[in-house]
């Protein structure tokens, strides 16, 4: 009789069990959907290449590429007029010729004003010719400044003394005096060892050269600003300037 009601009670679970299974239903984990996705995938994938062709459109005229002619201003300061005068066929003959650009100095607003035509090749050579026209307006001679249009990695670089050390009356001109030297004797022996140009302008400092050049000069000077004597500041230079003639 046992065995009777223990094989009834045993097959009411299992109808019971039945019974939850077929009112639930399985959800798919998100891995398993993923599985499948990425086969199916690769299925596609391996069935043959998908015909979808590029679409083909007709090259740009040059004249469309380049668009409005741009214009550059370079504002000249009074004490650089006759200068600017002086030296004028120098400075256009490189920026028209070689550049292909149209140049002149505007009398009204006394500015130099750039602009690119249609000859004009190279977009990046109105950038080169405000460079080279602002390094001359700086107090660069123009064989120095000529540089920026010939050679690609040169760069102006300008700071104020007194953004090193806030330094005031005669603390000030004794600075500028230690950069400069006697005669200009620093100054020329700080340009002839890190290769770069260097114009001081008041408490203006205008650096030219390549990037780690004027790291050079840049550090060299705010050393003599600080109250470096040149005398340790030239010996500095030479070992850092012959740390990088080792490494090129």
């Amino acid at each position: 009789m046992d065995t009777d009601k223990n094989t009834t009670l045993d097959a009411g679970a299992t109808m019971e069990t039945k019974d939850d299974t077929e009112s639930f239903t399985k959800v798919k984990s998100r891995k398993t959907q993923k599985r499948k996705r990425e086969q199916d995938g690769v299925e596609m994938d391996t069935e043959g290449p998908v015909a979808s062709k590029r679409p083909q459109f007709p090259p740009i005229s040059s004249d469309k590429l380049r668009g409005p002619d741009e214009m550059r201003k370079i504002a000249v300061p009074a004490h650089r007029y006759t200068p600017l005068k002086e030296n004028w066929l120098k400075i256009f003959t490189p920026i028209v010729e070689n550049l292909q650009l149209q140049v002149r100095f505007n009398l009204k607003t006394r500015n130099v004003e750039i602009k690119t035509c249609k000859e004009t090749q190279d977009i990046g050579s109105l950038t080169k010719a405000s460079d080279f026209v602002k390094a001359f307006v700086l107090g660069f001679q123009v064989e120095d400044a000529l540089a920026l249009i010939r050679l690609d990695e040169l760069f102006l670089e300008s700071f104020d003394i007194t953004d090193v050390k806030p330094l005031k009356g005669d603390h000030l001109s004794r600075a500028i005096g230690r950069i400069a030297g006697k005669g200009g004797k620093t100054k020329f022996t700080i340009e002839n060892v890190t290769k770069t140009r260097i114009v001081l302008a008041e408490t203006k400092v205008h650096i030219l050269g390549s990037f780690q050049n004027i790291k050079m000069a840049r550090t060299a000077i705010c050393n003599l600003i600080l109250g470096s004597p040149p005398s340790k500041v030239y010996g500095n230079i030479r070992v850092v300037a012959s740390r990088t003639a080792e490494r090129f």
